[in-house]
């Protein structure tokens, strides 16, 4: 699993509509593309402000807060892109606050679930 850093800003692969996974699978590697340039040796090299990233499965772009500042135009493109696309735009603070709080919700279900008589 991949993790965010707190200076990002993150796209979720996640439609707010319907709560369904983006597609295609590859979103977040395309739209991250486009970004991209050839390095020295010739290979195809991620901008160093934006980023793909799966965690718990699902895909987002990690998005540098700099850009919005080096490259207004470039940053704008991506948060269009998303509004357009009904994508999630949240920070990497916001995100680990509800992994947080969602682990916190399945731990008190569990000690529920292991309070209550097991049949026999």
């Amino acid at each position: 699993m991949q993790t965010c850093n707190l200076y990002e800003i993150l796209i979720q692969g996640i439609t707010q509509k319907n709560n369904r996974h983006f597609r295609p699978s590859d979103w977040a590697e395309r739209l991250c593309g486009i970004l991209s340039s050839f390095d020295q040796g010739h290979r195809l090299s991620y901008h160093k402000w934006v980023r793909p990233i799966s965690i718990d499965n699902i895909r987002y772009v990690a998005i540098d807060k700099k850009l919005q500042q080096i490259s207004p135009v470039a940053f704008n493109f991506l948060m269009n892109f998303a509004r357009d696309n009904d994508l999630r735009i949240l920070d990497c603070q916001a995100l680990l606050e509800e992994q947080e709080q969602s682990h916190t919700q399945l731990k008190n279900l569990i000690k529920q679930k292991n309070a209550l008589p097991q049949p026999t």
